[in-house]
């Protein structure tokens, strides 16, 4: 990418983050500085890491799958902050999920963001997100403001879009490796 279209990109993608954050501002939702500000950085970071990283891919399942990935982790980070996945926003309990997205962005480093590692890390991130629904369910984390069902449905969601990115990684790696060639381990 060249720097000229890597300005364009972040051009737009601030000016996207900006258009986003006009809807709660006009919908004088009870936001104050602070929540404009924490949405429009998760909102412009989301988009750069996407942009960053799809840049490097031709495929497109490449593509999906960072973008199934970086969505699972925006959502996780944006329920948390609103309501909490696991009783309140102000419960503990849902700093949990900090390392559930630390699994996913050290699994990624670790892969060098290569398809078949980046699956390995993904299949890792679901893991930890079910292992959060586990610790939560066996020790009671929640009670009284998230029954089990709930916790067991959110995560499971998170669950199924992590393991839905890790199958779209390993399409893109299968569709990488050229015939005959030893397959990247």
């Amino acid at each position: 990418m060249s720097a000229r279209n890597a300005y364009r990109s972040v051009g737009g993608l601030a000016l996207a983050t900006a258009f986003i954050l006009l809807l709660p501002l006009l919908a004088e939702w009870a936001w104050d500085l602070a929540d404009f500000v924490i949405a429009g950085a998760l909102i412009f970071g989301t988009g750069l890491t996407y942009v960053l990283a799809a840049r490097k891919a031709g495929n497109i399942a490449y593509r999906a799958a960072v973008g199934v990935a970086l969505a699972a982790a925006f959502m996780l980070v944006w329920i948390n902050l609103a309501v909490g996945v696991i009783g309140s926003e102000d419960n503990l309990a849902n700093s949990m999920y900090v390392g559930v997205l630390a699994v996913g962005i050290i699994g990624a480093i670790v892969a060098r963001f290569r398809p078949r590692g980046m699956v390995r890390a993904l299949l890792a991130t679901a893991l930890a997100q079910a292992s959060v629904a586990g610790i939560a369910l066996i020790f009671g984390l929640g009670s009284p403001w998230s029954p089990p069902a709930e916790i067991l449905a959110l995560n499971g969601f998170f669950v199924a879009l992590f393991v839905g990115s890790a199958w779209l990684f390993r399409y893109a790696a299968r569709r990488q490796t050229p015939a005959g060639a030893a397959p990247e381990g």
